[in-house]
C-alpha cells in the first residue's frame, strides 16, 4: 500500500503563514512529480504548485512569490511554505504524487492524501 499523508493546515490571519507537508510512505520504487492542489467550496480542485524529482517547480499565477514548494527526496516529503495568506487562500489543500511502484515498469501511479483544511480569516 502507498499512502500521502498531510499536515499543517490551520487557521490563520490574513498576512499570516503556514507551511504545509506531505509524506509518501508504503511499498514503491521512486516518487516523480509531486504536487498540492487545493478546492474551496463551489470550486473545481485546482493545481497550486508543482515540483519534478530534479526539484523544477510550477506554481499558479495567484500564489507565485508566496507559496514555496520545497522537497526532500530522500524522505519522500514534499513542502507547501505560504506566507502572507489571504482569504482567498481558504480551501482544502490535497497532495498528490506519481509513484513508480516498480523498478522494471514504466508505469506511474497516481496517489491522493486525505485532504488538510487551510482557512485565512480575521
Amino acid at each position: 500500500q502507498v499512502r500521502l499523508v498531510e499536515s499543517g493546515g490551520g487557521l490563520v490571519q490574513p498576512g499570516g503563514s503556514l507551511r504545509l507537508s506531505c509524506a509518501a510512505s508504503g511499498s514503491f520504487f521512486s516518487v516523480n512529480t509531486m504536487d498540492w492542489y487545493r478546492q474551496a467550496p463551489g470550486n473545481q480542485r485546482e493545481l497550486v504548485a508543482s515540483i519534478t524529482a530534479g526539484g523544477i517547480t510550477n506554481y499558479a499565477d495567484s500564489v507565485k512569490g508566496r507559496l514555496t514548494i520545497s522537497r526532500d527526496n530522500a524522505k519522500n516529503t514534499v513542502l507547501l511554505q505560504m506566507n502572507s495568506l489571504k482569504p482567498d487562500d481558504t480551501a482544502v489543500y490535497y497532495c498528490h504524487a506519481q509513484i513508480k511502484r516498480y523498478r522494471f515498469s514504466s508505469r506511474e501511479y497516481d496517489y491522493w492524501g486525505q485532504g488538510t483544511q487551510v482557512t485565512v480569516s480575521s
